[in-house]
């Protein structure tokens, strides 16, 4: 069986970043799968499932809300090795493309007070698996290590 895509990114090398992890057609559409990686795989500890279920609650609704982008969102979670997430979207774009899309939503995350949106019994699977404080520290060390100094390592894959 021939190894897919993700797996032939050596991941030794690979730093936070946005990185365009596929582009699909499903009919006439492009849909561009975008690697959110928030640490460096394999050398930093990954993050606990509670700040990062806390991300994707944060970050799905900041997307879905979005006045420009919201009808462009199919779809936003984490990957299953705990290092970043997965964010596809409808249409053909680069890591550049969306730079402030998703550093707007890290600073939604970062600065965000209050209950979280859909953590309760009746809307989560897992609702009490939420951890607010640390997925605000994720995301501002996404941010200040990542986002706001972004460099074109941190856009295109390793080799």
């Amino acid at each position: 069986m021939e190894k897919i895509a993700s797996f032939t990114i050596n991941h030794l090398d690979l730093l936070p970043g946005i990185y365009v992890s596929r582009k699909d057609k499903a009919g006439e559409a492009v849909l561009t799968t975008f690697d959110l990686r928030m640490t460096k795989p394999n050398r930093e500890p990954v993050m606990n499932t509670a700040e990062l279920h806390t991300i994707e609650h944060l970050g799905a609704t900041y997307l879905r809300n979005h006045p420009d982008w919201a009808d462009r969102i199919i779809y936003f979670g984490p990957m299953g090795c705990r290092t970043g997430n997965y964010l596809i979207l409808n249409g053909d774009y680069t890591s550049r493309d969306v730079l402030p899309l998703v550093t707007g939503m890290f600073e939604f995350i970062r600065d965000f007070e209050g209950e979280i949106p859909g953590a309760a019994a009746k809307d989560c699977g897992n609702y009490l698996d939420q951890n607010l404080g640390m997925a605000k520290w994720q995301a501002q060390k996404y941010l200040d290590t990542c986002l706001y100094c972004i460099r074109e390592e941190n856009l295109v894959y390793p080799k």
